[in-house]
């Protein structure tokens, strides 16, 4: 009786299998390693997108801030620019209806206007204070450096501050943010931009030439939409106000003074 030899298979490779070791069936051998592998790769791609949605997040967000940051500073430097404009309309009514001179202060530390009228006759004089009793030490120094230069002159008027209609006697302050930059009007020799500033106007209708420049705190000077000027008139008290830095249009002599076109006209 012939015998069938039996058929000799190799034994199947194994493999990993959750809780054991089991028989691969493709025989491809041990291949728990490359499968953890792969499912790590998977888990890592996870990460890196989840990653990369949080960036991009981020990124929108910090984006609409400062947007946001950028537009209440333009509606707050508008606003300061028309609070100036209505202080001037303010001033210029007082001086006609009191018969008294009247003057704005610009206080650049306290970031503040306030309306005040003198006590008595005062005659500007080309010199930081326009003329009156000093108010800050650096005003006081000018004049006292003046006063040796020139010699004795009429006595200085003191001016003190008032309220009046829509105007507080505390003054008003500045929004937020703002500041003022530089100041220039006829009775100063060049633009201020510390201490104080000062507009005069006078009873029968009349201020002098001003350039009001503010911007928002601590702007780069490059930067010129974060600036704005209110232009004054000196013939009608108008006030007009501009985008950016506006310098005031100096006279080259008392001719060209005389003859110059009111510039808020």
């Amino acid at each position: 009786m012939d015998f069938v030899p039996a058929l000799s298979f190799p034994p199947s490779p194994l493999h990993e299998v959750e809780g054991g070791v089991g028989v691969s069936p493709t025989g491809g051998g041990i291949h728990g390693e490359g499968a953890g592998a792969r499912r790590r790769a998977a888990r890592l791609g996870v990460t890196l997108v989840e990653v990369l949605i949080v960036v991009a997040l981020a990124a929108v967000v910090t984006g609409i801030g400062v947007m946001g940051f950028g537009g209440v500073s333009s509606a707050r430097l508008k606003r300061a620019s028309t609070q100036i404009s209505g202080a001037v309309r303010v001033a210029y009514a007082h001086a006609t209806a009191t018969s008294k001179v009247t003057r704005l202060v610009f206080d650049f530390e306290e970031g503040k206007i306030l309306l005040e009228e003198a006590e008595g006759t005062h005659l500007v004089r080309r010199d930081q204070s326009g003329g009156a009793e000093a108010s800050t030490e650096i005003e006081e120094q000018a004049i006292a450096a003046a006063g040796i230069a020139e010699g004795p002159r009429a006595p200085r008027a003191s001016f003190s501050t008032v309220k009046a209609l829509g105007f507080p006697a505390e003054g008003k302050e500045l929004p937020a943010g703002i500041q003022f930059w530089r100041i220039d009007t006829d009775h100063q020799e060049q633009p201020i931009g510390e201490g104080r500033a000062y507009l005069y106007f006078f009873p029968g209708g009349q201020t002098e030439t001003a350039a009001i420049q503010i911007r928002v705190s601590n702007a780069d000077e490059a930067d010129t939409s974060s600036y704005m000027t209110v232009l004054v008139a000196p013939l009608t008290g108008k006030a007009q106000i501009h985008k950016g830095r506006i310098e005031m249009p100096r006279p080259r002599d008392e001719q060209e003074a005389s003859e110059r076109e009111d510039v808020g006209g």
